[in-house]
């Protein structure tokens, strides 16, 4: 039986909480005054607190405490939100995922930062704070004039120990926030013979002799308040001290929990964590399912028995049912994507002494965790070249009329069956006349080579091609937009650039939802079988009589009033087998460009597993991957992407001759 190991529970729920935290803290950034964050903040450090402690991460729990006892001051509007504040904070943060990741190993460089943390904090903010934190304390309950400290009752929920809740710690945040004397009350301990081990019947009285508000007790019991019993009263000079503290006289000061907090304890929550490998052997297996599914409809379609067609169509249901919910659980927002990249724009930024702001839309958007996990590296080059290639310093943006602020968006759409994520800056824009100089430079093109401004564009993805005037940390080696274009065709997507001088570039990645499984339109052309992802198919026509024999050279159907070019697919794979008398055009999209596919036969819809090409065919850029249908037979599935792009050159090519022949 496979046990879990809870120090990889801690790092999961660890990475999690850091997540956040670093988000509260971005947002911070941009808006100083936002109260709810700087909770959320507090928030995520107690409870990392209170988790490594109780996993073994002492060096996580204890740094955490000195960063929390200085953010509490904040919380508190001891100290004033700053940048710098924000800064170092992150760096605290980022500590803690070493320590995290690695302990023993980095102790001594948290000290550092966490001087750094106490002399911000300590500074105060100013004599506006202390009045602000006066008035807070006010509000939250604290104790009158002449009171003393707290009495504080409380039980916790029956399950809270099976829960992971260590009352010891409970206790120990009570002391540290002064002197406290402690009582347990059994009165609901049960018998011995029906006691439950895993349960928690004690509770306690503890009477605290501090000046500290009522929100710094409850922030001790900040999330089990839901499902426990807790009363907090004030005990004041006139109370008697000798009175027991077992025996709380009743208080309009009292606050007592609402019969919702008697309440058991909520249902644990329906998520669960699955390992990814997990969900990559359960697709594994889907797909073999998928596989036999197709070859067991094939047999029963030839075959007589009523009985097994009934079956194989049952199978067929079902086997379409678990491929779904398979696919669907496989499918993660690629919001947990861009989040990671408001760090990475906010480090930059600051690092090359530009203001950028970072807007992000379209987060609820979903994708296959596999492609969530690949696009992570080839995003983080393109929002390093909008920052800092596409935008410019704020004098200089100032000088152009600009907002010293530039702005960076990434977005991403469903469009279709596809995916379109586009990131996006107010900047400069691409220096069409530089990049041609880079590439006669280079050699690529010859000076007197006529190009329009969209085909210079795509020499930034040439392998080595830079056009940086000097080599820095972020850039200059051109080593970068190649990759990116690699990465993204390894996905079957593709990358488009746009860009106007003076106002910005756009980068538009389109990526199909899923590499597993998808839903495929079968082909003949000549004696080869192809499939087409339906995803891609727009239309199906017969091709007209007069572009049969191919004699009119312009390779372009009127298709209700638009032209649209058309490959034959015949000539395009060298297939010597004679067409068929009646061909059939499929026409398919990808982004806003659509193109005709010239085939012989159209055979219907199938569920195409896809299956990568070997290291040998994996150079072939018409085809995307393999399938085996049901007759064991291997298709091969055609790129839909690539054949587009080689539409539009043929269809450059074709305008260029006939210029040319004007001329």
């Amino acid at each position: 039986m496979n046990r879990s190991d809870p120090a990889d529970t801690f790092r999961q729920e660890a990475r999690d909480l850091l997540e956040a935290l670093e988000q509260a803290l971005l947002d911070l950034s941009q808006n100083h005054g936002d109260r709810d964050l700087v909770d959320s903040a507090f928030r995520a450090l107690h409870t990392l607190k209170g988790s490594g402690s109780m996993f073994g991460f002492d060096e996580v729990a204890e740094f955490v405490h000195e960063f929390e006892t200085a953010f509490d001051r904040v919380r508190k509007g001891l100290a004033p939100i700053s940048e710098e504040l924000v800064r170092i904070a992150l760096n605290a943060k980022d500590h803690v995922q070493l320590l995290v990741a690695e302990p023993g190993e980095h102790a001594a460089a948290g000290t550092p930062i966490l001087i750094a943390l106490r002399a911000l904090v300590a500074d105060g903010g100013g004599e506006s704070a202390p009045s602000m934190a006066v008035a807070e304390q006010s509000e939250s309950g604290a104790p009158a004039s002449g009171a003393t400290g707290w009495h504080v009752r409380f039980q916790l929920p029956a399950d809270a120990i099976a829960m992971g809740t260590n009352p010891m710690l409970l206790l120990d945040e009570l002391r540290e926030l002064g002197p406290c004397d402690i009582v347990a009350l059994d009165d609901n301990v049960p018998p011995l013979d029906g006691l439950d081990p895993l349960g928690c019947h004690l509770a306690w009285d503890v009477t605290l002799r501090a000046d500290v508000s009522k929100d710094a007790i409850e922030d001790v019991f900040l999330f089990l308040r839901d499902a426990m019993e807790l009363s907090i009263e004030p005990i004041t000079s006139a109370d008697n001290p000798a009175a027991s503290p077992s025996e709380p006289a009743p208080g309009a000061g009292a606050v007592e929990a609402s019969s919702s907090a008697r309440a058991p304890a909520a249902k644990a929550s329906a998520s669960l964590r699955v390992a990814a490998e997990r969900l990559d052997e359960l697709m594994d297996c889907v797909g073999e399912l998928v596989i036999a599914q197709a070859r067991l409809s094939q047999i029963a379609s030839g075959s007589q028995d009523v009985g097994l067609t009934a079956v194989a169509e049952e199978i067929e249901r079902l086997a379409a049912t678990l491929r779904d919910t398979t696919m669907s659980v496989r499918m993660v927002p690629i919001g947990s994507l861009f989040g990671r990249f408001r760090r990475l724009v906010h480090d930059l930024a600051s690092d090359l002494g530009k203001q950028v702001e970072f807007v992000t839309s379209g987060e609820e958007t979903e994708l296959d965790k596999t492609m969530v996990e690949r696009l992570a590296d080839p995003l983080v080059h393109i929002i390093r070249n909008a920052v800092d290639h596409g935008m410019e310093l704020p004098d200089a943006r100032r000088a152009g009329g600009k907002s010293e602020c530039g702005t960076v968006r990434l977005t991403a759409v469903h469009s279709g069956a596809e995916v379109a994520i586009s990131v996006s800056d107010d900047g400069a824009g691409l220096n069409a006349a530089r990049i041609r100089a880079k590439a006669e430079e280079a050699g690529l093109i010859a000076p007197d080579a006529k190009l329009s401004d969209h085909e210079l564009f795509q020499y930034i993805f040439h392998p080595g091609f830079s056009t940086a005037q000097e080599i820095t940390s972020v850039s200059g080696r051109g080593v970068g937009m190649d990759v990116v274009k690699r990465a993204i065709e390894g996905l079957r997507g593709s990358i488009e650039l746009t860009s106007k001088a003076g106002e910005g570039t756009k980068a538009t990645l389109r990526l199909p939802l899923t590499l597993a499984i998808v839903e495929g339109m079968l082909v003949r052309v000549g004696d080869g079988r192809y499939a087409i992802p339906l995803s891609a198919v727009e239309e199906c026509l017969e091709l007209p009589a007069s572009e049969v024999s191919g004699g009119s050279g312009r390779n372009f159907l009127d298709v209700r009033g638009t032209l649209v070019p058309y490959l034959r697919l015949r000539d395009l794979f060298g297939t010597d087998a004679p067409p068929d008398l009646h061909q059939k055009v499929v026409i398919v999209g990808s982004g806003d460009q659509r193109v005709g596919l010239v085939v012989d036969q159209i055979i219907g819809n199938a569920q195409t597993v896809i299956k990568s090409l070997s290291r040998l065919h994996a150079g072939i850029g018409t085809f995307s991957g393999a399938t085996i249908l049901g007759d064991g037979e291997v298709a091969l599935i055609l790129d839909v992407a690539q054949l587009v792009s080689s539409a539009e050159q043929q269809q450059r090519r074709a305008a260029g001759r006939h210029l040319g022949i004007a001329a």
